[in-house]
C-alpha cells in the first residue's frame, strides 16, 4: 500500500498539494500555483524526483528544528517537509517520501 498525493484549493484560490502517508501523515507540502495544471506537473515532479540521489536538502529552522526539501534536477524547490523534533524523525520523513512518492495515487478535492 502507497501514500497518495492530495490536490485540493487553498483559501486564496491557488492550489496545493500534500504528499500523506499510509498513516494519513502528511510528509510533503507544495503550495501555491496559480493553475491546476502546473499543481499536477509539480505532483509529477516528486513523483520523478523523489527516488534522485541528493534530491532531499536538509536544513533546519530557526529553533534548530530539522526539515528537508525535495529539488528537481534543475535545483528548484518541488515540496518541503514539516519540522521535526529530531534528525531520526526527519530522515524517517525522507524514507517515507522515498517510498510512497512514486506510486501514490492523486485524489484531487481541488474542484
Amino acid at each position: 500500500m502507497h501514500g497518495k498525493f492530495e490536490l485540493k484549493t487553498a483559501k486564496d484560490g491557488q492550489f496545493m498539494f500534500n504528499l500523506k502517508a499510509t498513516n494519513g501523515q502528511v510528509i510533503l507540502t507544495r503550495a501555491r500555483y496559480k493553475q491546476k495544471p502546473s499543481a499536477e506537473k509539480g505532483i509529477e515532479s516528486v513523483r520523478k524526483n523523489s527516488a534522485g540521489e541528493g534530491a532531499f536538502e536538509i536544513r533546519e529552522n530557526s529553533k534548530g528544528e530539522p526539515y528537508f526539501i525535495l529539488k528537481a534536477t534543475n535545483g528548484q524547490e518541488i515540496g518541503r517537509s514539516e519540522y521535526y523534533s529530531s534528525k531520526a524523525s526527519m530522515e524517517k520523513g525522507i524514507a517515507s517520501v522515498i517510498k510512497n512518492a512514486p506510486e501514490a495515487e492523486l485524489e484531487d478535492i481541488a474542484g
